[in-house]
């Protein structure tokens, strides 16, 4: 397929979405009715914007990754809804390439990030391959590129994912039983002790039953009483 070839199929793509109902068709043709301006037009203008802003703007990045992200999320949960499964394929697809894609950009960025252009030719790429054709550029990478490499490295893939799960809940298990013994011994430790029973003071007699005990005694008379020893 020519380049002019490919030309022509962008722009019957593009019309063909620009007659569909969707979102964007309807805020283009509200701006149509507004301005006077064919929707084509704005679009195109909207495109151009795009692009010069990936290139000169503040904050490219973000809006690149916005545009990678945000309409293969959206197609992604139609095609999860849906009960087709073609779809589904075609997206999981294009979320693994992507994966891979930003792997090798995490290592890479420090010296992309100085290229000319990075953040236009990056949503270019991120543009083809979520573009609806048959030289999808997720389809093509992922028969190509990821597809063999994991078919080499599958068992050695699969042996190593299962050691490693293996190990993981070992630990969690001996983690999880050495917390609930320190739990316990902490428990133990820091139980309090049964209360302990306090003696009830002892009362002291009152001045007052003294004094009545005194006068209900019987009083003796005096000559009865011992004669004083001077």
């Amino acid at each position: 397929m020519g380049l002019l070839d490919i030309l022509y199929s962008i722009k019957d793509r593009a019309e063909k979405f620009l007659n569909e109902k969707n979102v964007v068709t309807d805020v283009l043709g509200k701006l149509e009715e507004k301005t006077g301006i064919k929707k084509k037009i704005i679009a195109v203008g909207a495109v151009s914007l795009t692009g010069l802003y990936l290139v000169y703007g503040y904050g490219a990045a973000l809006l690149c990754n916005l545009i990678g992200f945000v309409y293969p999320a959206y197609y992604s949960i139609k095609a999860i809804e849906s009960a087709n499964k073609e779809d589904d394929t075609k997206w999981l697809t294009y979320w693994v390439v992507y994966g891979v894609f930003s792997l090798g950009e995490f290592f890479s960025d420090i010296f992309l990030y100085w290229f000319p252009f990075y953040y236009a030719f990056k949503c270019l790429f991120l543009l083809w391959c979520m573009a609806p054709m048959t030289w999808n550029g997720s389809q093509i990478i992922y028969n190509r590129v990821v597809r063999p490499i994991f078919l080499r490295h599958e068992a050695t893939v699969d042996n190593m994912v299962s050691d490693l799960s293996g190990k993981a809940m070992s630990a969690a298990e001996n983690l999880t039983r050495e917390v609930l013994s320190t739990l316990i011994k902490n428990k133990s430790l820091v139980s309090p002790m049964p209360p302990v029973a306090q003696a009830e003071p002892k009362s002291l007699p009152s001045t007052s039953g003294e004094t009545s005990a005194a006068k209900g005694a019987p009083s003796v008379p005096s000559e009865d009483r011992p004669p004083f020893l001077g």
